[in-house]
């Protein structure tokens, strides 16, 4: 299931994630926005990082997620990207990602979402992916619409985090449709 080599568009580049990257997810996890619009508890026990690691490392082996580290062409971390819920029998699967907070506003997020998205619609073999975006998450629902994703309407009041719930917002795209 993993790419014969790392995915890469010259700007960034994916490769699956392993425990190198732990260090670069225990910062991600100290981000407010990271908190605010990711499944991050608020409070986390120690090895976290670890752990959310690890369910990458094994989703790749078990096939129900497919995770990569976004890198520099000179190897910093510039975030996460992943199909957070894969269904190989189903051909979909649910994009998620992360972009740390230096790397921000340069276009990484949608750079690494066309990345995986291709990838996930291509060689995988997906015929759907989706997002589920906070609708209070504007940066990334610019990026999904610049990126062709249709979106598909709101579930209201899905996602509760520290007893408040929000709306969040999911958008698709289909096989054939990757821009």
């Amino acid at each position: 299931m993993r790419p014969v080599r790392p995915l890469s568009d010259g700007v960034v580049r994916l490769e699956p994630l392993d425990d190198r990257f732990v260090p670069d997810f225990e910062q991600l996890a100290k981000d407010p926005d990271v908190v605010r619009f990711a499944r991050v508890p608020p409070v986390r026990a120690d090895g976290f990082a670890s752990g959310w690691v690890d369910r990458y490392v094994s989703g790749w082996d078990d096939g129900s997620r497919a995770g990569f580290a976004v890198l520099s062409s000179d190897d910093v971390f510039l975030g996460m990207v992943g199909i957070v819920d894969l269904d190989l029998a189903g051909r979909q699967g649910e994009i998620g990602y992360m972009v740390a907070p230096a790397a921000r506003g340069r276009g990484v997020a949608g750079r690494a979402l066309r990345l995986v998205s291709a990838w996930a619609l291509g060689p995988l073999g997906l015929e759907r992916v989706e997002l589920r975006i906070s609708s209070d998450n504007e940066p990334s629902l610019r990026v999904a619409e610049r990126l062709g994703f249709v979106r598909e309407g709101v579930l209201r009041s899905l996602h509760l985090k520290d007893d408040v719930r929000s709306d969040v917002v999911i958008y698709s795209l289909l096989a054939g449709e990757v821009r």
